[in-house]
């Protein structure tokens, strides 16, 4: 699915065909879509699969006249197989003189909101650098807004491991910690690209540098709470980790002392089922009285481990 979007004065403005200085927004590219941008606008075939890559990093690549540019934005997950809530996906914008061009293999929420934020705000984009600095910074708000889902998810994983410690909470937990590596790795990829596009078209006139420090404000932020949230997160799971430990302990404490306690009566019971002399035999209360010996050895034997709390 493609869009030709026009910015006006009012934001970004849907065009039934292409125009010059257009943006041309596609996602999840079908064969009309691949034959549109390698034949009508000559795109790099190369562009196009290094954005196909799940695993591409954030970076620029000059081909002829050609920018690509290569960002990473974040997507939920459904149905995962590992079960991650979000992950990140690569974007990239081509850029050639009067032609702008994005590529996304992912259906997303932040493109549409994006588009729509422009149109609200009344946002005018001035150049291919502008839109690019606004994709950056769109994709860093979406990360903070993301970031509050993942919190309150590991509040609620917190609840539940406070009744009851399960694997599949400390699974889930280990999932979160998952997204936030990926969340951060991306983050600062796309920082990083900030400065290589500074130093790309410093010499030009299409450099906002205003517009440029308020879209590193925006991603030092969602790192700075990237970066918090994953260290509440390792010291969560930490904490219950040692409380599972305890809690083996002594489980396992108190197994050793119920066995310790048992194996006097069994013992006793050993000695006397022996086939030998035992001098109770003509005892009428013999039986009765080797097992209040036993009981009786048992219950001190209880109470010794009671007082050092072993029970």
């Amino acid at each position: 699915m493609r869009q030709y979007l026009y910015c006006e004065s009012a934001g970004f403005v849907e065009k039934t065909e292409w125009q010059p200085n257009s943006w041309v927004n596609v996602v999840c590219p079908d064969q009309a879509d691949f034959k549109f941008l390698t034949e009508t606008l000559h795109v790099p075939q190369s562009f196009l699969d290094d954005v196909a890559d799940t695993d591409e990093r954030p970076r620029t690549e000059m081909e002829d006249n050609w920018l690509l540019t290569i960002l990473r934005i974040p997507v939920p997950v459904h149905d995962a197989p590992d079960g991650i809530p979000f992950t990140t996906v690569p974007i990239g914008i081509m850029t050639n003189n009067d032609i702008i061009v994005s590529v996304c293999y992912y259906h997303t929420e932040m493109l549409p909101d994006f588009i729509e934020h422009t149109r609200r705000k009344n946002v005018f984009v001035r150049n291919k650098l502008d839109l690019i600095l606004r994709l950056i910074y769109s994709s860093a708000v979406w990360f903070l807004k993301y970031l509050k889902q993942i919190y309150n998810d590991v509040n609620e994983a917190e609840k539940e491991l406070e009744r009851s410690i399960r694997n599949e909470d400390l699974l889930r937990m280990m999932r979160l910690q998952k997204t936030l590596v990926y969340f951060n790795t991306s983050i600062r990829g796309n920082e990083v690209m900030i400065g290589r596009l500074k130093s790309i078209f410093q010499d030009t006139d299409f450099l906002d540098v205003e517009l440029m420090e308020d879209v590193l404000i925006e991603l030092r932020q969602a790192n700075s709470t990237v970066n918090i949230y994953s260290d509440i997160l390792t010291g969560t799971m930490d904490a219950f980790a040692s409380i599972i430990s305890n809690n083996v302990n002594a489980i396992m404490k108190r197994m050793t002392s119920l066995s310790i306690t048992l194996m006097i009566p069994t013992l006793i019971a050993s000695f006397y089922g022996m086939n030998v002399d035992i001098h109770l035999d003509r005892f009428p209360h013999a039986f009765v009285a080797i097992v209040a010996a036993s009981v009786l050895l048992s219950a001190l034997t209880f109470i010794v481990f009671r007082r050092i709390k072993w029970f």
